[in-house]
């Protein structure tokens, strides 16, 4: 009887310490997550937790593969989301066709006033959200805050755009008759987005894509899924508080398998892609299969050009911004710095100074102006890049390594002694290298600018207005953008983004680039009892 006693409790104190013990690994794994520890508490603001539901369709859910986020200041994890699985993929597309037969036939000004509450719903978590986008991308906080003031810009336009977009009345040659363009939505837009602006370029397609009266099914990045779940759990309260169906505006978190089969999918009337130049080439000839539309904002390989009489006052900060800004991650950083060779030496030095006062830190510090690189693979890029650089014949003037310390931090880099046609100089390398070019005449150096397979942003600094308008005619720069004095980076909303070649020749934002959300129609109305053929053809 004592010895059934002593294993009884001998057996009570094991499980009682193999309990403690579950539970303290659980407990260390459940803090090893950032959310769940008080500094990082405002996540939860976002309707974050945990484990997060990575498919919005009108209720949210997930069933595929639970994947980690983490923080590229310090790669530690944090918080989980289970993404969609084909078959979320194929109720998601459902509904959002079911939605879109009520969403179409909501009046564009009365799609605009629901698109302005998401722009007002989007100002109440500004900051909030701002420092989402900084943890899980690692761009600075002041740029994270920015990218959601830019969705927010674009929902303010496009309110104004849905009382203005439409056709014109053309002169018919034929008595009695009226020519008229009519524009309708094409019906469900998919858009895939890319890390570096997990919310702005969501926010450029969507807000025009709305008021035109279509539906969206967003697909972001793998790696900031939940800068993905907490846009669209606001949009999602406005479209419920609207009484109006969450499938208007569906997500699906996802790898490649989504992806493609987002593109292969006739009924996803637009895929808008933004990404690496090799996956939307790909992603392109998947769509064109289908005879498709596709809007796809792609690489660039972007260049500054400083000529003798340039006001170097201007020419540092636009430099210094445009190539180590985003830690270099931005379509439209500048790659190439190509310099008149009179004040190569000068502007070199200056700039390596600046480069030197930049101040490194965690990205969501007010005081910081350069982060991390979004992912480890990143860094063994600009690894990769460097050593290239030097076997080719490069200098590194300043950076040229990693740094030493918590997360994926790299030196911003200047590289001079290079040809022009270098092949690392040609190479979009997503990191915060510049290569330096001494050229010696105009003709030289617009041609250096085009040369490169990309054709996105472009800039000079110069004071000869002939020369400016020389760069923006024919024969200047080929990209989508073309400034002057100003750096390649910084695009406003009112003007259409997008660029040209490699770039993909899509356009987003303002101007104009509403009309790749909507199919036109030429349409002809005999209001006679005649009836007279064009051409004044006679079949009688």
């Amino acid at each position: 009887m004592y010895c059934a006693l002593f294993l009884n409790s001998f057996r009570h104190v094991a499980l009682k310490k193999k309990v403690f013990a579950y539970s303290f690994r659980h407990s260390t794994a459940m803090s090893t997550f950032l959310i769940n520890q008080p500094k990082y508490s405002w996540l939860k603001e976002l309707g974050l937790k945990e484990e997060n539901d990575g498919v919005y369709n009108g209720t949210w859910s997930g069933r595929g593969e639970v994947i980690t986020s983490y923080c590229p200041a310090n790669n530690e994890p944090i918080a989980r989301v289970r993404q969609g699985s084909l078959q979320d993929y194929e109720e998601t597309v459902q509904k959002a066709k079911e939605a879109w037969k009520i969403w179409a036939d909501i009046p564009a000004p009365k799609r605009g006033e629901i698109v302005r509450q998401i722009g007002d719903a989007l100002r109440k978590k500004l900051k909030v959200l701002g420092s989402l986008v900084s943890l899980e991308m690692g761009k600075i906080f002041v740029e994270g805050v920015g990218e959601v003031q830019e969705y927010i810009d674009i929902c303010d336009y496009a309110v104004g755009l849905s009382r203005m977009i439409g056709g014109p009345v053309l002169p018919s040659e034929r008595p009695g008759h009226a020519l008229i363009e009519q524009w309708n939505p094409v019906g469900l837009v998919g858009i895939i987005t890319a890390f570096n602006f997990p919310v702005a370029v969501y926010g450029w397609n969507n807000a025009i894509a709305l008021i035109c009266g279509n539906v969206c099914l967003w697909k972001g990045a793998p790696t900031t899924p939940l800068t993905s779940i907490a846009v669209t759990k606001i949009v999602a309260d406005v479209l419920e508080e609207n009484k109006l169906p969450g499938a208007i505006c569906s997500m699906t978190c996802g790898g490649a398998d989504i992806g493609t089969a987002l593109a292969k999918d006739e009924r996803v009337d637009l895929v808008s892609f933004t990404g690496s130049t090799s996956i939307g080439k790909q992603v392109a000839l998947m769509v064109q299969e289908r005879f498709g539309r596709q809007l796809l904002e792609l690489g660039g390989n972007n260049a500054i050009i400083v000529f003798e009489d340039a006001d170097l006052s201007l020419v540092i900060p636009s430099a210094l911004f445009a190539a180590v800004g985003t830690a270099g991650q931005r379509c439209t950083t500048t790659r190439r710095l190509i310099l008149h060779e009179s004040i190569h030496d000068e502007v070199v030095e200056k700039l390596a100074k600046a480069y030197k006062q930049v101040r490194i830190g965690d990205p969501w510090d007010s005081n910081t102006l350069y982060g991390p690189l979004h992912t480890k693979q990143a860094v063994e890029m600009y690894k990769a890049a460097v050593d290239q650089a030097k076997q080719q014949g490069g200098t590194v003037v300043c950076g040229g390594k990693v740094m030493d310390r918590p997360g994926n931090y790299v030196e911003p880099t200047i590289i001079t002694g290079l040809s022009h046609n270098a092949p690392i100089v040609h190479t979009e390398t997503f990191v915060p290298i510049l290569y330096v070019l001494k050229f010696k005449s105009e003709c030289e150096a617009f041609a250096w600018n085009n040369e490169v397979k990309q054709g996105l942003s472009s800039s000079i600094f110069t004071k000869d207005m002939g020369r400016v308008f020389r760069w923006l005619g024919p024969k200047g720069s080929d990209c989508g953008i073309v400034n002057v004095n100003i750096p390649t980076s910084g695009a406003e909303i009112g003007g259409a983004f997008g660029g040209e070649k490699h770039t993909g020749g899509g356009r987003e934002s303002g101007s104009d680039s509403w009309k790749l959300y909507m199919r036109r129609s030429t349409c002809t109305i005999n209001y006679s009892k005649d009836l007279p053929l064009a051409q004044g053809i006679k079949f009688e």
